[in-house]
């Protein structure tokens, strides 16, 4: 088999790229990026490519599979550029699969799904709108749109979607860290036990899984001629403000979620962090997931637990953790961090 896998250098591309390798039946895999690697993966070739210009069905001829994983996360105050890749881009991906005939493997997430339930897990049929005002949950619901009519048109075209939760590993510490906490964040401060209190509200409940395990979810899916429709990725157990507080050795403190949220909208538009509140609203929003489709139907467990992977994450923050590929350098943001304010912490792409 001969895969394309878009967005492959970062978090859960990398991942990809190693499970892949990793299987006998996969002869070539061709990953795209908008920056090259200087690292090689076994039976893996690199080819240069944007999304959002760049010819695609080419670069999928004579592919079995595209597992679609480009997406941006910032600039966060640039949405027009956001929706330029994530939205626009993926429709170009999509078009590109079913002019050729490639099976699509599509990343969305749990961002994708409209509010619910946190004391029952819904499955995939659970509603796919999003929570408004979080750009990228609008982001992957409308890709969710998108792949609806794709199906309509070429209902021949196998079309998988994976919506994990958090996705964490040791090597992408420095780039979660750029991408949602920005330069002034005191790395060291991290380490389990070190703070003593941890705020919290009652919705404040988390599902997460590590990026191999993520990673092996779209090997059993690329490769799995039956699999289509949703699958639900997550790990065990959900990361409640009790378990969280376990984790992280820290006393849970009840916050009213109106003070979390303006200190989010404040220290964004202060241009302290480069997340704005909307992604408070999204964590806040999202049901908790069902993941036995994914188990019983693609064979899929996680090896770590939810625990585990953000204690990974944790370690990787406190020692500057990273990988030599452009998103995951523990460098990309410059000798003391200042290539990372001097882009406006969310204005430009770090």
């Amino acid at each position: 088999m001969r895969i394309v896998v878009t967005g492959a250098t970062g978090n859960v591309g990398t991942s990809v790229l190693r499970a892949l390798a990793a299987d006998s039946r996969v002869e070539e895999i061709v990953g795209l990026a908008r920056r090259l690697p200087r690292v090689q993966y076994p039976r893996t070739r690199w080819l240069q490519a944007d999304i959002t210009s760049s010819p695609l069905a080419p670069m999928l001829h004579d592919a079995d599979v595209v597992i679609h994983l480009a997406w941006l996360i910032q600039p966060s105050r640039d949405e027009r550029m956001l929706e330029s890749v994530n939205v626009l881009g993926s429709r170009r991906v999509f078009e590109a699969a079913a002019a050729t005939g490639t099976a699509l493997v599509h990343a969305s997430s749990i961002g994708a799904y409209s509010p619910g339930p946190k004391d029952r897990a819904v499955d995939e049929s659970w509603p796919t709108d999003g929570v408004q005002s979080s750009f990228y949950a609008r982001h992957k619901a409308a890709c969710e749109r998108a792949l609806d009519a794709l199906e309509q048109r070429h209902p021949e075209l196998r079309v998988v979607r994976l919506r994990p939760g958090l996705i964490f590993k040791r090597e992408a510490a420095q780039e979660i860290r750029r991408l949602f906490a920005g330069p002034l964040l005191p790395s060291p401060l991290l380490r389990p036990g070190l703070l003593p209190l941890l705020p919290v509200t009652d919705r404040l409940v988390l599902q997460a899984v590590h990026a191999d395990d993520v990673a092996e979810a779209y090997r059993l899916a690329a490769l799995e001629p039956n699999a289509r429709g949703a699958y639900n990725i997550a790990a065990d157990p959900v990361l409640s403000p009790a378990e969280l507080g376990r984790l992280l050795r820290a006393r849970p403190v009840r916050v009213p979620v109106g003070v979390l949220r303006a200190v989010a909208e404040a220290t964004w538009r202060a241009r302290l962090q480069p997340t704005p509140a909307g992604w408070l609203d999204m964590g806040l929003g999202v049901p908790v997931m069902d993941t036995r489709r994914a188990r019983e139907e693609l064979g899929w467990t996680a090896k770590r637990s939810s625990g585990e992977a953000l204690l990974e994450l944790l370690e990787g923050l406190c020692e500057r953790a990273g990988a030599d590929t452009p998103p995951l350098a523990p460098d990309a943001g410059g000798p003391l961090r200042v290539r990372e304010l001097l882009t406006g912490v969310g204005r430009v792409n770090p």
